[in-house]
């Protein structure tokens, strides 16, 4: 079963510095269908505004992977930890026993990203943050796993998180076309970051998402050149 989830009807939120659209509920947005995949419980399409962005704010057990559509994000934590993502790139923040962190687009253009909440395998780890850069070329034609908490995702250069979940990215030329299969016990969610593609036929467009469950496997083709991300987890 596949559920499109439209860009226009995402719940959504509208300040002077942020336009958040909600893939499942958050923050005001209730809907009890959309309660998240899985895991996966939260997927938030953000566009944050130049010289604004989150103020600290505590998490806890929960992992939050940050994918940076265009711009870039600078990070700081109560741990230290500062660091700025760019566009095409990720990072991981495992909030476990607790964490203050900031979130900020201090560029001269918005940030655009993807807001990812994986449900933690176990409560109290230890919270920690990392990034890494994926440069495209290492994505194109294929879905590579940017962040994982599988042996063989890690092994191959993903962030880790606490949850056998794995988020992964690939970029499309149109025409091409990429599969991918899910196990029995396993669902998912995509996205559309650029571009259109169909999945399993279905026709999507930019900024839409996908619910998929009871799918054995995925044809996702890019209509025009893509950027997609897939959210892969036990169910």
């Amino acid at each position: 079963m596949i559920e499109l989830r439209p860009f226009d009807r995402l719940g959504r939120f509208d300040a002077d510095w942020l336009k958040a659209r909600y893939h499942f509920s958050f923050a005001d947005y209730h809907d009890p269908a959309r309660m998240g995949v899985g895991m996966l419980r939260v997927w938030n399409d953000d566009i944050i505004l130049p010289g604004t962005g989150f103020p600290p704010h505590p998490h806890r057990d929960m992992e939050i992977v940050t994918y940076v559509r265009e711009g870039a994000i600078t990070h700081e934590d109560h741990l230290g930890n500062r660091g700025r993502t760019e566009a095409g790139d990720v990072q991981v923040m495992s909030a476990g026993s607790g964490i203050v962190h900031a979130e900020y687009n201090l560029d001269a253009e918005p940030a655009l990203i993807y807001q990812i909440w994986i449900r933690t395998d176990a409560r109290g780890h230890t919270p920690r943050w990392a990034n890494r850069q994926f440069p495209k070329d290492e994505r194109a034609g294929q879905l590579v796993p940017l962040a994982s908490g599988r042996p063989e995702d890690e092994a191959a250069g993903a962030l880790h998180i606490n949850q056998n979940a794995a988020v992964l990215g690939a970029t499309l030329k149109a025409g091409q076309t990429i599969t991918h299969a899910m196990a029995p016990d396993r669902c998912g969610y995509l996205a559309v970051a650029k571009g259109a593609v169909t999945l399993n036929g279905q026709p999507m467009g930019l900024r839409d998402g996908a619910a998929i469950e009871d799918e054995p496997s995925l044809t996702i083709t890019a209509v025009e050149d893509a950027e997609i991300l897939l959210v892969d987890t036990v169910a």
